[in-house]
């Protein structure tokens, strides 16, 4: 595993590995990896918090199902403090989904936070062995992408599908330098 100086940005990073993904990746890592994702898009004088949860299949359908509408488990679910997520259910979203967002009142001198980023390990693992990539590669690019959109950025049109890909590639070549994994570099990632 390479190691890279964190951007420069006033972020604090909450790791949590549930049980059993512990071992997945380290802390460190993974922090590094959510500053290169943030600092695409953030100024350096930016500050804030996040928090990055490494998890089972079932929490993260269960999540998907809760805040999407969608029974099924997906790779990564972002919950930006700033930028309401898309609800993708059949069924109209609940009331408390519509009008939910986070304004919380922060202490003086604390950074506002800009929200939470939740990871599928088995998915990501799944992944990596269908495009034959190690499952780090895999959890960067998937942590990149979660960490973009709590800062706004999207997929759903063909340009914001371009530009959010040429931020995930600019960050996870900060992360891994030009690396070839299998045939996919940092500059040629599956995205």
């Amino acid at each position: 595993m390479m190691r890279v100086l964190l951007p420069n940005i006033s972020v604090a990073v909450q790791i949590e590995l549930q049980d059993g993904y512990d071992s997945v990746a380290d802390s460190d890592w993974l922090e590094t990896v959510v500053r290169c994702g943030l600092a695409q898009v953030l100024s350096p004088d930016a500050s804030g918090q996040v928090s990055l949860l490494l998890t089972d299949d079932d929490t993260v359908r269960e999540l998907n199902r809760e805040f999407r509408g969608v029974d099924r488990t997906t790779d990564v679910l972002s919950f930006s403090a700033a930028h309401a997520g898309h609800w993708a259910g059949d069924e109209a979203p609940p009331d408390a989904i519509e009008s939910w967002h986070m304004d919380f009142p922060m202490p003086d001198g604390e950074p506002p936070p800009l929200g939470d980023i939740v990871v599928s390990v088995p998915q990501a693992n799944r992944q990596a062995e269908a495009q034959g990539v190690p499952l780090l590669r895999e959890l960067a690019l998937l942590i990149v992408h979660g960490a973009l959109h709590l800062l706004g950025h999207d997929h759903y049109e063909d340009a914001e599908r371009g530009e959010m890909q040429r931020l995930e590639r600019a960050a996870l070549a900060e992360v891994f330098g030009d690396v070839d994994y299998g045939g996919a570099s940092a500059s040629s990632l599956r995205l």
